[in-house]
């Protein structure tokens, strides 16, 4: 079966200064998953690269060229190579405080290029978050045609490319603030307790209103004077009053006024 020709898929971003060479570069990620070291290319030049490199699993021979916005200083720029891709520190030979418009010399746009929207960093915001260079750990290895020297970007741990972007830095230590909190779990249910248990003892031993005790004694009174539905019932049938009422006879008279 013959392999398939085909443009990888490119992600960048970048940083820029115009005091610090270090910390005036591109990220460039070539996504070719498999490729053998010894089945590619990769030609950089000042302004321009060219890479072509078959992956095995995917029976896909890769072949990309690029044309830089502005210079590339060779030199100083190193890859590292993974089971996935190809990464990229390509160091800007112009030291400049404004980044590139864009990456390539032509505007016109590509499909295969997208932004590496988790390792950029708004031009605007570079000093606020952690310069990514200053993370890089061990590991990062030449590739041919990149020239030598580390100039500053040797042993470069690309996986924490961008680690300052998200804003996530510092969340490593909201774990040991929740466990600072662990005595405030149960807060829900946990309010009662000896408090709850004072209260109710409080409530007992308060003492009954005045207004509240008159009541209470009134209409303890009350119902022993007022007789019951069945007395009275019981003294109707038998023709006899539990309480008569005083008899009346005729119209008591007005007394004229004089």
């Amino acid at each position: 079966m013959s392999d398939t020709e085909m443009k990888p898929e490119v992600l960048w971003a970048q940083r820029s200064s115009s005091s610090d060479a270090a910390k005036n570069y591109i990220i460039l990620t070539i996504m070719v998953p498999d490729v053998a070291k010894d089945s590619m290319q990769l030609d950089l030049k000042p302004t321009s690269l060219v890479f072509t490199g078959r992956s095995t699993s995917k029976n896909t021979t890769y072949h990309l060229e690029l044309e830089f916005y502005s210079e590339i200083d060779v030199e100083n720029s190193k890859t590292n190579q993974t089971a996935r891709d190809i990464e990229m520190i390509l160091r800007k030979k112009e030291m400049k405080e404004e980044y590139w418009p864009r990456l390539l010399k032509e505007s016109k746009r590509v499909h295969y290029l997208k932004t590496d929207f988790d390792k950029w960093v708004d031009e605007d915001e570079q000093d606020a978050v952690a310069d990514d260079a200053d993370n890089m750990g061990a590991g990062a290895g030449g590739m041919p045609g990149m020239g030598g020297g580390d100039g500053g970007f040797g042993g470069i741990d690309f996986s924490k490319l961008g680690a300052g972007a998200g804003g996530m830095g510092g969340m490593g230590g909201m774990e040991d603030m929740m466990k600072g909190m662990g005595g405030m779990g149960g807060m829900g249910g946990g309010m009662g307790g000896e408090d709850d248990d004072d209260a109710d003892e409080d409530d007992e031993d308060m003492p009954e209103l005045e207004d509240e005790a008159s009541s209470s004694k009134a209409g303890g009174a009350s119902a022993a004077t007022i007789p019951k539905v069945d007395e009275i019932t019981e003294a109707a049938a038998k023709g006899e009053a539990s309480d008569p009422l005083p008899a009346t006879t005729g119209n008591p008279k007005i007394e004229e006024v004089s």
